[in-house]
């Protein structure tokens, strides 16, 4: 069963340029130049029950229109939208408790009030009942542990406090679909971990469908098994994280760090073999071969070179998009 499908969606933005000097300036008076950007270009998207899916790309690419669209704060240009089996611009009050939504730099949650009279107001807004309430909220209070922040003014929580407990705001309604736009920006390790712990739990729990938009590709790593890779606007991967993994890079990163600062030219050249300064006396090689051919490379540099360390690397999801956006990688 499908929870979001989408078909040729479609943004555009209307972007006005001033014409230069004076008289341009009068002339923009009565008449304007404008340009239009497609911030999402028909891009097409099925998202089955209990997925939870990566949304990926650089800034610009296109995800935070994506989430808007889908849950009906922006209408599309052109396209056709159905989440839950509604249209989320047609069918708004039945379609909003039927999600939940957490955007990583915009609160839910009443900026001078106790966390619990937030809960209150979203619990009458959504309809909840006291007996619904009770059982579900008190899985998610104790899980995320946000008990003790309960009586607390939203104002004087600290970024990772608030941060659960705007997760918690978003699932007073325990709804079946879960959009994360950069839901821990900004947060330390030890908060994020517990985040992902809580999510890992409700889809395991509810099925909760979740579609995760994120900078921190580490979140992606400990989440999604599919990610979908958005550029200028298009589509240009969905699918498989590991599959991602061995098609974009293959082979293993290999880390050298010697004794005295090095050079390129220094560096012998062998097939398969790419390589990349890190600092003065670091250098990464990338390889598109076999452990034969790590072992033979490790052998070759160790006989010339004085090291002061040698690792051998899993290529990182990160790496991967950065080498996609910066070098053009092909996916196809």
């Amino acid at each position: 069963m499908n929870v979001i499908e989408v078909q040729n969606l479609r943004k555009e933005f209307k972007s006005y340029s001033s014409r230069s000097g004076l008289s341009g300036a009068f002339r923009d008076l009565f008449t304007r130049n404008y340009k239009i950007h497609a911030a999402v270009d028909n891009i097409s998207l099925n998202v089955k029950q209990g997925e939870m899916v990566g949304y990926i790309g650089e800034n610009g690419a296109g995800k935070s229109t994506t989430i808007k669209m889908l849950t009906g704060i922006l209408t599309p240009t052109s396209g056709s939208i159905l989440v839950n089996g509604m249209n989320p611009h047609k069918q708004r009050e039945e379609f909003v408790r039927t999600i939940g939504v957490v955007f990583g730099q915009r609160s839910q949650l009443w900026w001078d009030i106790a966390v619990q009279e937030s809960f209150r107001l979203l619990k009458k807004v959504y309809r909840v009942s006291d007996e619904e309430y009770n059982r579900h909220m008190g899985h998610v209070i104790d899980t995320l542990d946000i008990g003790p922040l309960l009586d607390k003014p939203v104002r004087k929580l600290s970024l990772g406090q608030r941060m659960r407990c705007e997760l918690a705001a978003a699932l007073i309604h325990n709804p079946p679909l879960l959009f994360l736009d950069e839901p821990t920006i900004g947060l330390d390790v030890l908060v994020k971990l517990k985040i992902r712990e809580f999510l890992k739990e409700i889809n395991e729990q509810y099925k909760t469908t979740i579609l995760l938009t994120t900078h921190d590709l580490t979140d992606i790593e400990a989440l999604c098994e599919r990610v979908v890779l958005l550029d200028e606007g298009k589509i240009i991967y969905d699918g498989k994280l590991n599959q991602l993994q061995a098609h974009a890079v293959e082979g293993k990163q290999v880390e050298f760090e010697f004794l005295a600062e090095m050079t390129r030219s220094r560096l012998p050249d062998i097939q398969y073999v790419q390589w990349e300064q890190k600092d003065a006396t670091t250098w990464l090689a990338y390889i598109d071969g076999d452990e034969q051919l790590v072992s033979q490379l490790i052998s070759t540099i160790v006989q010339k070179n004085p090291i002061k360390n040698v690792r051998i690397n899993e290529i990182s999801t990160e790496e991967i998009v950065r080498r996609i956006y910066e070098e053009g990688m092909a996916l196809s």
